[in-house]
């Protein structure tokens, strides 16, 4: 699969930084919960500093730090310095760079635990992997992006930078078409509008219409089929997961390289393992945060 990358703005191809689209997210989702007094500001700028490694770089100075961050040189001082007491940030030793330490993965195994999706579609991931030998995943939508959330990798993994956490626009993949299929359209074109639009390949579809089109038409169908679009040399299809109160919340998807299959038979071999997989999982009446 797809190493992550975003930007652009929807309607024009304007090329716009992964950290400044990030700290623009950033500011106008703080602008919308702020107006709660129940809003606390320093607990929004700790996790600011966190996101700050989002990007390409492991460790970062200060400086590096509080420029990702949007914050002052002050402020981002005092938080490091306090994520690093409770152990979530390390200094670099002989360098005057911070990284983050294995403590911050305990947020994403408590999730993982509680996630009662994971356990019901696992077992369907595993036997398609093992029966094919191709890599097939499971993402949950979050907002304008799909997230990896359970990864089986076949004997032809593609991409190896692809990990648990990792994140690609919803608009731009199979999964995240499948899912859009089952939703509302005036919730479709909100995410549309959240969704930063600029090619990630040469074939990345970046076109509004089009790409609600192809929404509508994977709606038809029942799965969703796209090729290129995220990194060169991958197929991806995809059938949505709808939860018990009839909403789609994730899909599974396989995922095949171009250098031994086509479009044609992807589509032709992998949709009823996708469609089979995801009704059986959406019939399972799953909660996603299990006691």
């Amino acid at each position: 699969m797809a190493r992550s990358g975003q930007g652009g703005s929807r309607k024009a191809v304007k090329a716009k930084s992964p950290d400044k689209a990030r700290a623009g997210k950033r500011v106008e989702k703080s602008a919308e919960l702020a107006r709660s007094s129940l809003f606390v500001g320093s607990t929004e700028k700790a996790f600011q500093v966190l996101h700050a490694f989002d990007g390409p770089q492991r460790f970062m100075t200060l400086a590096d730090i509080a420029r990702a961050a949007d914050l002052d040189r002050s402020a981002t001082q005092r938080l490091v310095y306090t994520l690093e007491t409770l152990g979530y940030l390390k200094r670099i030793e002989g360098t005057r760079n911070y990284g983050l330490t294995s403590k911050v993965l305990q947020f994403s195994h408590s999730y993982l635990k509680a996630n009662e999706l994971i356990d019901r579609a696992s077992p369907h991931l595993l036997e398609i992997s093992r029966n094919l030998g191709e890599t097939c995943n499971l993402h949950e939508l979050d907002g304008h992006e799909v997230v990896f959330v359970a990864r089986f990798p076949g004997q032809h993994l593609i991409n190896i930078d692809i990990v648990i956490g990792s994140r690609l626009p919803t608009f731009f993949t199979a999964s995240g078409t499948a899912i859009l299929s089952a939703l509302p359209e005036e919730e479709r074109l909100d995410l549309l509008k959240r969704t930063l639009l600029e090619k990630l390949t040469p074939f990345t579809v970046t076109d509004p219409k089009v790409l609600l089109e192809r929404i509508r038409v994977a709606a038809q169908r029942g799965y969703a089929v796209i090729m290129n679009e995220t990194v060169m040399g991958d197929i991806s299809v995809a059938a949505p997961i709808i939860d018990e109160h009839g909403r789609a919340v994730a899909a599974i998807n396989i995922s095949v390289p171009t250098t031994r299959w086509t479009k044609e038979r992807a589509e032709a071999e992998l949709v009823q393992h996708v469609h089979v997989a995801a009704t059986s999982i959406s019939k399972s009446k799953f909660n996603r945060y299990a006691a």
